[in-house]
């Protein structure tokens, strides 16, 4: 009787696991879906039910990354308000400040590093990524607060490459002026006005190449 009583007890505990986590994946999916429809008021209240406001998916976001990556700037200050971590990144090595500056979300970038976020991660930047997509402004809210202008990922490609491989001739400008190396090579040994030549971006290639002819000088 006692060992048929102990398994009951196992069983009950099992299935109270079980429904909590019922529970709490469907409050997860519910904050997800706050966020995606730009509900603050819904964000909040899951968050004052106890939702903790770093939890992550199954590729490691969190909701600041979510939130960030979708420029959903109120739901964003409401996150920051509530301790989400800046700091943290997914699976795939990108941060919230990252993905906000991959998405040209400039007022998520602001918010992000005024909170504290990393504007210089090891491997890929988020001023590379800003570089990538030619969002100017971002890149040069980045510079303006101490990104290196310099810094390679792990396949040595540097914010001036992306820019001129990608034809952003005022993003590459940009770069120039806060003194990007002309003269790095990215793991295949092109520099970045071989990168612009290659893609058939020859204005950005033939600036390249007359800065660098000026730098000899």
């Amino acid at each position: 009787m006692i060992r048929l009583r102990s398994t009951f007890a196992v069983i009950a505990t099992l299935c109270a696991i079980a429904a909590a986590d019922r529970s709490f994946a469907g409050a997860y999916d519910d904050l997800l879906g706050a966020i995606d429809n730009n509900d603050s008021s819904q964000v909040a209240h899951l968050l004052a039910r106890g939702m903790d406001v770093n939890t992550v998916d199954r590729e490691g976001n969190t909701l600041l990354m979510r939130a960030a990556r979708e420029g959903r700037n109120h739901i964003l200050e409401l996150l920051l308000i509530n301790n989400a971590n800046v700091l943290k990144i997914n699976r795939y090595g990108d941060s919230a400040l990252m993905l906000a500056a991959f998405n040209g979300q400039d007022q998520a970038v602001r918010k992000l590093i005024a909170a504290g976020a990393a504007v210089n991660p090891k491997g890929w930047t988020p001023l590379i990524y800003a570089a990538f997509g030619g969002y100017t402004a971002i890149a040069r809210l980045l510079l303006d607060n101490s990104a290196d202008v310099n810094a390679a990922a792990p396949n040595g490609v540097t914010a001036l490459m992306a820019a001129a491989r990608n034809g952003h001739m005022e993003t590459v400008q940009l770069l120039l002026d806060h003194g990007a190396n002309l003269e790095l090579r990215n793991q295949d040994g092109a520099t970045a006005s071989e990168w612009a030549a290659a893609a058939g971006n020859s204005d950005i290639a033939d600036l390249l190449n007359q800065r660098a002819r000026a730098a000899k000088r």
